[in-house]
C-alpha cells in the first residue's frame, strides 16, 4: 500500500510539472510537419470541429500518454468507452515509455511521419509552441473560447500561441515553499526574508541542478524581481537585465551564505526533498507531490506547512506554471472524436477526480471548491493561489534551446564557475542564437 501511494505522488510529480521536472538535449524537430507559408507561422493549420460538431462522432480514438503508472488515464478511457458505447465511438491508450524526452521523442516521430496513429497526445505545455509551428497540432481556439471562464486564467496562457489555442489545460502545478513550522511559526513576507531566516536556521533546499527545475526555480525569482526573457515579440533575448542580474546575484549569495547548501547545485526533485524530510534545512521550494510524502515522514508530520512562494521585496509574487494537456493531431483521422474525448479528459468530473484521489492539481477553477476537498486535499487553498500566480515559461517555438541556456549558466554562476554577469551575457547570446533558427 505504501509503495502504492509513493508511485501515485511520485507520478503526481511528474505529471503536475512536466516539463519542469526534466532536461532536455535541446534539439527540436525541423521541417517536417504539414506545410506552412512562413517558418514559426501556424498560417493554414487544420481547424479542430466545434463541441456541437463533434457530437454524432464514431468510429475509435487512441489517446497516447505517458506510462500510466496511477491508472488515471486508463480510468478516463474507460469511463469515456462506457459514456459513448451506444453511439459507437471508442478510446484506447497508447503509453509512450517514461521519461519526458522519451514522451517528447515518440510524439515527434509519429508528427514528422505524418502518422494517423495517434488521435490526442498529452503534451507538456512547454511543447505547445514547437508543435503549433510546426502545423502537428489542430487549432483548438474555438472548443477553448467556449470554456475559457472554467479554467484558471493562468494555466491557459502557455496553451496559447500565435493568437490561437492548440490544446486543453488538464494538469498544473507550481512551486511551493515547504517550512518547519517548529523552527519558523509563521511563512517569510519576502524572498530576502526568506533567505535571512533560512541562514538563521538549518537553510533551503531547491532544485539547482542543470536541468529544467533550475530554470523555472530561476525564473520564480527573475518575474519576481520584475525580469523576462524574451521582448514582447519573442524574437530578442532580454535574459541580460539588470532585474535579472539582482535574481542571481541573490541566489548565489544564499549559496555563498550558507542560506542554501552548496550541494543544491546537484539537487533536483527526489534529493531536494529528502534534505527537508531528513531535517537538514529549514524550507524547501518543491512541488505538490512532495506534501503526502512530508507527512509520512516522522520528522515532519504535524511539523511543516505549505505557502505560495513569497514576493520580492519591493516587487511582486511570480510563480512558475508546470503541468500538461490533450491536443489533436493535424494528422488524426477522427477528430470529432478526438474532440469529445478532450472534452472528457478536460471534464470537471474528470479532474476533479484526479485532484481528490490522485493529488494532481486541477486546472479548473470550481474543482476546488467541491465539498470534501478540502479534507482530502488539506493545503488546496495555498495550492491554487500559487496556480494563480503563476507565470507560464517563454512561449517559443526553441523554448528547449531557451531553457537549456537558462539552467547551464545559472547553474555555472551557482557552482561558482562563473560570474553572474557572464553567465547571463552567454545565456542571453545563446538564446539570440536559438531564436534566430526560426
Amino acid at each position: 500500500m505504501v509503495q502504492r501511494m509513493v508511485a501515485v505522488a511520485v507520478l503526481a510529480a511528474v505529471l503536475a510539472v512536466a516539463g519542469c521536472g526534466g532536461g532536455d538535449d535541446g534539439g527540436g524537430a525541423e521541417d517536417g510537419g504539414a506545410a506552412q507559408a512562413e517558418r514559426g507561422s501556424t498560417k493554414g493549420a487544420p481547424v479542430a470541429p466545434t463541441l456541437d460538431e463533434a457530437q454524432d462522432a464514431t468510429g475509435d480514438v487512441t489517446f497516447c500518454a505517458g506510462k500510466d503508472t496511477t491508472g488515471g488515464y486508463q480510468d478516463a478511457v474507460d469511463r469515456f468507452n462506457k459514456r459513448y458505447a451506444g453511439q459507437g465511438l471508442a478510446a484506447k491508450l497508447l503509453e509512450f515509455p517514461e521519461g519526458s524526452d522519451n514522451q517528447r521523442e515518440q510524439a515527434i516521430q509519429r508528427l514528422e511521419a505524418r502518422s494517423p496513429e495517434c488521435d490526442v497526445i498529452q503534451a507538456d505545455i512547454i511543447w505547445v509552441a514547437e508543435f503549433a509551428s510546426q502545423h502537428w497540432m489542430m487549432d483548438m481556439t474555438s472548443y477553448i473560447e467556449g470554456r475559457k471562464d472554467e479554467f484558471i486564467p493562468s494555466t491557459l496562457a502557455p496553451n496559447q500561441y500565435d493568437g490561437r489555442y492548440w490544446a486543453a489545460p488538464q494538469v498544473t502545478g507550481a512551486g511551493l515553499l515547504y517550512r518547519r513550522t517548529d523552527q519558523v511559526p509563521e511563512p517569510p513576507a519576502t524572498w530576502q526574508d526568506l533567505y535571512r531566516e533560512a541562514a538563521d536556521h538549518d537553510g533551503m533546499s531547491f532544485q539547482g541542478a542543470a536541468y529544467e527545475g533550475l530554470t523555472c526555480n530561476f525564473l520564480e525569482l527573475a518575474f519576481a524581481a520584475g525580469g523576462r526573457v524574451l521582448s514582447d515579440d519573442g524574437k530578442q533575448a532580454e535574459l541580460d537585465s539588470p532585474e535579472n542580474l539582482a535574481a542571481l546575484k541573490f541566489m548565489v549569495g544564499g549559496v555563498d551564505s550558507g542560506a542554501v547548501p552548496k550541494s543544491v547545485i546537484t539537487y533536483m526533485e527526489e534529493p531536494a526533498r529528502r534534505a527537508f524530510e531528513n531535517g537538514n534545512v529549514s524550507f524547501m521550494r518543491n512541488w505538490s507531490y512532495a506534501y503526502s510524502l512530508n507527512q509520512k515522514a516522522p520528522k515532519l508530520k504535524g511539523n511543516f506547512e505549505v505557502s505560495p512562494l513569497p514576493p520580492w521585496e519591493g516587487g511582486k509574487r511570480a510563480g512558475i506554471l508546470g503541468g500538461n494537456g490533450p491536443f489533436i493531431s493535424a494528422y488524426s483521422e477522427n477528430p470529432k472524436g478526438a474532440l469529445l474525448f478532450v472534452d472528457h479528459l478536460s471534464s470537471p468530473e474528470t479532474l476533479e477526480r484526479n485532484l481528490a484521489v490522485l493529488s494532481l492539481p486541477s486546472v479548473l477553477k470550481a474543482a476546488y471548491d467541491e465539498p470534501g476537498i478540502q479534507e482530502k486535499i488539506p493545503y488546496s487553498g495555498e495550492l491554487e493561489k500559487a496556480i494563480e500566480q503563476a507565470n507560464p515559461r517563454p512561449v517559443s517555438p526553441v523554448y528547449n534551446q531557451i531553457s537549456q541556456a537558462i539552467y547551464k549558466n545559472v547553474n555555472a554562476a551557482l557552482a561558482g564557475e562563473t560570474s553572474p554577469e557572464d553567465a547571463l551575457a552567454q545565456g542571453d547570446d545563446e538564446i539570440n542564437k536559438a531564436l534566430a533558427t526560426f
